[in-house]
Order: structure tokens, then C-alpha cells, then sequence
């Protein structure tokens, strides 16, 4: 194997692998995110809220939603993409061996474009998760203190 080649199998096993890493820290996010909807709608339910609190809140609910559905989509499969199953389920066994030999750097390029719009997408849902968060605590805060 070639240095160039070797270079080019280590690059696509640590991009696969930052997939990986991607696609676990969404599956946490989604979990901590449906665990505050719960508990925000739980305590709310329970707080007599003033306007002040009834808005923040709302904003604040609103952006977790947000952060879901980016979540989400990030993990949503891509049927028409060429890397993976679906490239693989179209294929018969003798054109198999043709595509494994094929160009390896494409392949990195793509799952590099992949992992990119993946981790895009989780950066993007932090940050609807904290300002959703900061929302529901200004809420819960002028929903027990009231609006000054």
C-alpha cells in the first residue's frame, strides 16, 4: 500500500469515525432536550405564570423545539446519498468489487461534506438549547418572583 494510499484509508476511517462521535452527541442532546421540555411543561403546569413568564417561556419552548428539529435532521438518513447502505442495496454482487476499488479520496470528500453538515447542524442546536434554556430560567424567575 502506498503512502498516499494509507493516507487516504486513515483519513476515511477517522471521518467515519467523527460521524460516529457526531451522531452520539446528537443522540444525547435529543435526550437532555426531550428531558427539559418534559420538566419545563411539568413545572409550568404547576407555576401560576404572569405574562412576563408566559412569553419567556414560550420563546424558550419554541427554541428547544427548534433545536429538536435540527437535531433530527441531522441524524435523518440520506437514501440518496452514494456512501453506505442505500449505494450498497443498489448494487449487484459483481459491481460490488468495481465500486470498493474505486476512488477512495471521493469517498472521503463526500463523507467529509457529510460530517460537516452533521456536526453544522448539532453546533447550531447547542446554541438553540442554551438561549431556550436562559429563556425557560428568566421565566421560572419572573414567574416566582413577578414582574417588577
Amino acid at each position: 500500500m502506498s503512502a498516499a494510499g494509507g493516507g487516504l484509508t486513515t483519513a476515511h476511517a477517522e471521518v467515519k469515525a467523527e460521524i460516529a462521535r457526531t451522531d452520539t452527541k446528537t443522540a444525547l442532546l435529543l435526550a437532555f432536550v426531550g428531558a427539559v421540555l418534559a420538566a419545563a411543561w411539568t413545572v409550568a403546569r404547576d407555576l401560576p405564570l404572569n405574562v412576563p413568564a408566559y412569553v419567556a417561556g414560550s420563546l424558550g419552548l419554541a427554541l428547544l423545539v427548534a433545536a429538536v428539529a435540527l437535531l433530527l435532521r441531522s441524524v435523518r438518513p440520506n437514501l440518496r446519498g452514494g456512501h453506505g447502505f442505500p449505494l450498497w442495496a443498489t448494487l449487484t454482487p459483481e459491481e460490488i468489487p468495481a465500486v470498493l476499488s474505486g476512488d477512495l479520496a471521493a469517498d472521503v470528500a463526500g463523507l467529509s461534506r457529510l460530517a460537516l453538515a452533521k456536526f453544522t447542524c448539532l453546533r447550531r442546536a447547542i446554541d438553540l438549547t442554551c438561549a431556550g434554556g436562559a429563556l425557560l430560567i428568566l421565566a421560572l424567575m419572573l414567574a416566582l418572583g413577578g414582574a417588577a
